[in-house]
Parts: structure tokens; C-alpha cells; sequence
């Protein structure tokens, strides 16, 4: 599986799971005083906040991202519905692409 591929999914994934730890996790934990539902869910999120950091930062090459772009997908990370958009924006059209003959996407601008 290519990284931007394995990208997009832990993208998505990893904004599902920071929506569920922030609108069904941590209701339950002060509202319904069921913590359990954190403990669960904050490190599935953790892992995959790790996951998604770690392959911006690798897959850069692979997107063509400058040092912008890579720190607003790094910034992205932080706020609850922009994985979505890194996704759906930057990343699909990057899996979509043609290939250049040297292997590598065509580089995107900003």
C-alpha cells in the first residue's frame, strides 16, 4: 500500500476518533460519570494522532508538499474536522494524480 493511500486513511480515521473522544466520549465521562468511554477511546486517538504526524512527515516527498502545506496538514491534526479537509483536498487529488516517469507525483502548489 502506497503511503499517500495509508495516508488518507489515517487521516480519516484519525478524525473520527478525535469526534468520538470529544462528542460521545467525554459527555459520557462528566456527564453520565462513565470514564470508561475515555480510557477507551483516548488512546485509540492517541495512537492514530501519532500515526497521521508521523505520516505527513514521511509521506511529504510522496505529496509533493512544500513547508507550508506540511505544516498546515501538522496544524490540521489539532483541530477536530480538518483531517477531513487534508483528506479530501490535498491527498486525494495527490493519490489521483498520474505518476511522473521518475515515480514521484507531480509537486502541488500551495
Amino acid at each position: 500500500m502506497d503511503i499517500v493511500k495509508t495516508l488518507r486513511i489515517v487521516s480519516v480515521a484519525e478524525a473520527i476518533s478525535f469526534l468520538v473522544l470529544l462528542l460521545v466520549a467525554m459527555p459520557l465521562k462528566y456527564a453520565a460519570d462513565a470514564p470508561v468511554a475515555v480510557q477507551i477511546m483516548g488512546p485509540i486517538h492517541g495512537v492514530l494522532f501519532l500515526a497521521y504526524v508521523g505520516l505527513v512527515l514521511l509521506g511529504r516527498p510522496s505529496t509533493g508538499w512544500n513547508t507550508k502545506r506540511t505544516l498546515l496538514a501538522l496544524v490540521a491534526a489539532v483541530l477536530p474536522i480538518a483531517p477531513f479537509l487534508v483528506e479530501r483536498n490535498w491527498l486525494r487529488p495527490a493519490a489521483d494524480a498520474p505518476a511522473r516517469s521518475d515515480g514521484a507525483p507531480e509537486r502541488q502548489a500551495v
